[in-house]
């Protein structure tokens, strides 16, 4: 199952089920699992723990070394990914800029060709990244997001559950969990469509409509309409839309702005 072309360092712990494919390249301590595919021309430079079933696309780098000036290139720190796991062609991920750190990517994932995911980067399960998309260091992406081709999102930045973001898309504040996003910076509603194919039900999806329209919607500022938030009784599901709000990153929360005005 290993191709006689690859070079696989003497350190790496390949399943014997897993399959690597001609020319490629194992560099360093890599550990892959069992049932995983590593397609021809790929890379696994340094620590990379490869989950489960995962495929790694033709060309694909994964544990590259961060792109940041300050980066000590003795540092030890990892990629991890989890199970089942779709990395298309010349995708790259980058590992953790400090000793010890990892850049995680969770289950289920499919990540198409060319997207990038920068160091320290936190990916859940389930999640699809189209064409194109990058990811710079250090943000948090939720579980069952979806992200269209070509998307760009800034440093430190928090993206939740069930989101869908258009293509071509420019980001450098959170995204709550639920919401549609377009443009720069800029919330659209809520991802209903989305909401209903995940199984949320009618009742579910109007207390999420109601509390979305409380702390966007109403005449009130954000820190406003959280402070009126909280004094109400939520669902569960509906309450981690306002816990999201509650703790946002230092870059704060894009603002919604309805309808199709052109910017």
């Amino acid at each position: 199952m290993i191709h006689k072309t690859a070079l696989i360092d003497p350190s790496a712990q390949i399943d014997p089920t897993a399959e690597i494919g001609p020319y490629v390249v194992i560099e360093g301590a890599a550990e892959v699992a069992a049932g995983c595919r590593i397609e021809a021309h790929a890379q696994l430079v340094g620590h990379v723990v490869v989950g489960e079933g995962t495929r790694i696309g033709r060309a694909a780098i994964i544990g590259g070394e961060p792109q940041d000036l300050g980066f000590d290139r003795a540092t030890q720190s990892s990629v991890i990914l989890g199970k089942k796991n779709v990395i298309h062609e010349h995708v790259t991920i980058h590992r953790g800029s400090k000793p010890g750190t990892v850049t995680r990517i969770g289950d289920g994932n499919f990540l198409m060709v060319g997207s990038h995911l920068a160091h320290d980067v936190v990916l859940g399960d389930r999640n699809i990244l189209a064409n194109a998309v990058l990811l710079g260091g250090h943000v948090h992406i939720g579980n069952s997001t979806f992200i269209g081709g070509g998307a760009v999102f800034h440093q430190f930045l928090r993206i939740g559950d069930f989101c869908v973001i258009q293509g071509n898309g420019s980001f450098s504040k959170d995204i709550p969990h639920y919401c549609a996003a377009q443009l720069k910076n800029r919330i659209t509603g809520l991802n209903v469509v989305g909401l209903r194919r995940q199984g949320f039900t009618a009742e579910e999806r109007g207390e999420i409509k109601k509390l979305f329209n409380l702390l966007f919607c109403s005449r009130m500022n954000l820190t406003q309409a959280r402070h009126q938030a909280v004094t109400q009784e939520w669902s569960q599901k509906a309450r981690r839309l306002l816990d999201f709000v509650q703790a946002p990153s230092k870059k704060g929360v894009c603002p919604v702005r309805l309808g199709r005005e052109d910017d």
